[in-house]
């Protein structure tokens, strides 16, 4: 967290009147909640949605639960039900993007040519629950806990917990993943 007042304060502040506060708030989070969108939908529509992301939390900030100090968690909770609402609004027939890898995002680049690192991943990925994915990506990508991931898409911190267990044993058994990560851990041995 950076130094300053907790975001629950700024919060309070906004509520109260503070027009700047809320601005601190958005200031500290945009880089973290615009690159998590950017990961689901691409960059350009992740712009769109990161300003829909600030209107929904300024709307919903009196319902912010001030007991916790940092407003990250709460924050990726109200970008994901904003791309739930996105994916619900997209024409049947639109595509909805794999499993949020867009090129120069696969957190595995170096990945040996024989294999497709970024397809395997996905297909994984696919593989997994909503929840389960959603819980996996928060803690890996985003680096919440695993109680803060619970709390953004609002399951409790033993559901979030399971689900994290239950996604990693599904990807490590998942078609293709135990060459990847052999060759990742070759990569990493290497360099």
């Amino acid at each position: 967290m950076t130094s300053g007042p907790e975001d629950a304060e700024l919060i309070a502040r906004s509520l109260d009147g503070d027009e700047d506060a809320f601005v601190v708030v958005v200031r500290r989070h945009e880089a973290a909640v615009g690159a998590y969108l950017a990961r689901r939908v691409g960059r350009d529509a992740a712009e769109d949605l990161l300003g829909e992301v600030w209107v929904a939390a300024l709307r919903s900030r009196a319902s912010y639960d001030r007991s916790f100090p940092d407003a990250g968690p709460w924050l990726f909770g109200v970008a994901h039900n904003t791309l739930r609402r996105h994916w619900r609004s997209r024409p049947a027939e639109e595509p909805v993007a794999d499993a949020g890898l867009e090129s120069g995002w696969d957190p595995w680049a170096a990945v040996d040519d024989r294999v497709d690192g970024e397809s395997v991943l996905r297909r994984a990925l696919a593989l997994l629950g909503p929840q389960q994915r959603e819980i996996l990506t928060l803690v890996v990508w985003e680096d919440l806990t695993v109680a803060d991931a619970g709390r953004a898409i609002g399951v409790p911190p033993g559901t979030a917990r399971r689900h994290l267990h239950e996604a990693r044993m599904a990807l490590r058994d998942a078609p293709g993943m135990a060459a990847l990560l052999t060759d990742r851990d070759t990569i990493k041995e290497t360099s």
